[in-house]
């Protein structure tokens, strides 16, 4: 173990954050380094199918766990990743739990034997700046974002060009390879805090300059996805910028895909045999992230455009906003019942990775978060755009006016998490129906879409790859560590 380099991964406690990382840990083990993944109990436990098989095909990897201060962060027992805060109100004790890992974090780093060569950390663990300056340990931030997004990012915080105009009030972000236009409404919380999170902006500045001060930032993009942006983010950053993705390819077989994240509410194989019956290409699958609060009238609206569609669809219902009264409209309405011919409607977690690369699906209905943009974009599939929060409007702009792979379904700014109720029904049946005609279109435009998108979901695959741009990336990053 010790000729090998050293490194050790913490991921924030969010799905969105810690899957990829995982996928990240497994990727550098075969690369002849040794992981270290520290997580807390929560996540190690949605994780483990997954770690256990990585670990038992002889990947040097270990797991060490990092106790989460729920009580003492004034917490309630059990919530200890972001989808577990059940209401807005605590998430400032959430980010309280965060520092407070500091001290015990320090100490597993301590302890470890051989000393890490590098750590891979989550940007909003802003503590683990000061970490890697008491250890001495280059310290590698993981973002989660892709290179478009990141030089946006650095736009607007020197730019300031949000600042002059009105919420709604569109204008182009300075300096970028493509016109690329926002509302101040449709910026993430950095730009465009919620008023009653005004005292946020201490940490938010903190987690910025961390990320500016570390060592460098690994990406879960490919270079032939956005080589301009690549481009503009090495002038940013300097080189030490590697594009290592997309990660959730790092799975090859079935159960991988199927508990990556965490364990199905839907048995895989029941899901494979509905989709072994339909048409190539023919099945929307909507999915709107574990995060997504939208109110049970918008959600209604969302079934009821998927039905009225008339294509197969798998509709996956997670997070949302009084679920319960979701479920009433269901079971009153018999929902279920009168598109069972046609559909699936999962409820909790779905094997999302498994579905998309099903040659039945057709098109991916999308909340634009990163992770599940670019397992879209992996498994050549057209996107619905329905952007919700952080930034998913700027994801929305790269799918569509960048890559030209998909269609807005016409959200006009964030929804703020714990407002959802002032926003009410924005999105139509109608419209939903109407996009998803036009993403599944036999039309010119359509089958050029379409064309696009498959031929990137082969880059993709050919850049994870043994001598691909991210394969090659990861090798470039691990020699460049092995010394330190």
């Amino acid at each position: 173990m010790s000729s090998k380099p050293h490194f050790v991964l913490t991921p924030l406690m969010c799905p969105g954050h810690y899957i990829p990382m995982i996928d990240m840990a497994k990727f550098l083990a075969e690369q002849n380094t040794f992981v270290t993944i520290i997580l807390t109990p929560l996540v190690a436990q949605r994780m483990k199918p997954i770690t256990d098989r990585a670990i038992n095909s002889g990947l040097p990897i270990q797991i060490l766990l990092l106790s989460f201060p729920t009580l003492e962060a004034g917490l309630p027992d059990g919530c200890e990743t972001i989808d577990t805060v059940p209401s807005m109100s605590l998430f400032k004790n959430l980010f309280h739990a965060l520092e407070l890992l500091q001290q015990p974090y320090e100490q597993l780093i301590q302890n470890l034997n051989p000393k890490p060569n590098c750590i891979i950390v989550d940007k909003h663990l802003a503590f683990s700046a000061q970490t890697a300056d008491k250890f001495n340990i280059p310290r590698i931030v993981f973002d989660g974002m892709n290179c478009f997004t990141l030089v946006c990012f650095h736009s607007l915080h020197i730019s300031k060009v949000y600042e002059s105009v009105g919420e709604d009030d569109p204008f182009i972000v300075p300096g970028l390879p493509d016109k690329i236009q926002l509302t101040r409404s449709q910026l993430p919380g950095i730009f465009n805090p919620n008023p009653g999170q005004i005292s946020e902006k201490e940490l938010r500045e903190r987690i910025r300059q961390g990320e500016e001060n570390a060592y460098g930032v690994v990406i879960n993009s490919f270079e032939e996805l956005e080589p301009k942006y690549v481009k503009e983010l090495k002038k940013i950053r300097g080189d030490n910028v590697w594009c290592i993705g997309p990660l959730s390819l790092c799975n090859n077989n079935d159960r991988d895909k199927a508990e990556r994240g965490n364990i199905s509410s839907i048995n895989e194989n029941q899901c494979l045999n509905w989709l072994d019956k339909q048409k190539p290409s023919s099945v929307i699958y909507a999915c709107l992230g574990s995060l997504n609060r939208l109110t049970p009238p918008q959600l209604i609206e969302l079934g009821l455009g998927l039905d009225s569609s008339t294509r197969p669809f798998i509709w996956v219902i997670r997070g949302a906003n009084k679920p319960e009264e979701v479920e009433n409209w269901i079971k009153e309405n018999k929902f279920e019942e009168r598109v069972k011919d046609k559909a699936i409607v999962v409820r909790g977690w779905a094997p999302q990775v498994l579905i998309l690369s099903h040659p039945a699906v057709g098109a991916f209905l999308t909340h634009c978060g990163w992770n599940s943009s670019i397992e879209g974009i992996s498994s050549g599939l057209p996107m619905i755009c329905w952007p919700l929060f952080g930034e998913q409007f700027l994801n929305e702009n790269l799918i569509v006016d960048v890559l030209g792979i998909g269609y807005r379904v016409g959200t006009k700014g964030v929804t703020h998490i714990g407002d959802e109720e002032k926003y009410g029904v924005t999105v139509s049946r109608e419209r939903v129906a109407d996009e998803i005609r036009k993403v599944m279109s036999e039309d010119e435009e359509g089958k050029e879409m379409r064309k696009r998108v498959r031929e990137l979901g082969k880059m993709a695959k050919m850049a994870i790859g043994k001598g691909g741009s991210s394969y090659l990336n990861l090798i470039t990053l691990v020699n460049k560590l092995r010394n330190c």
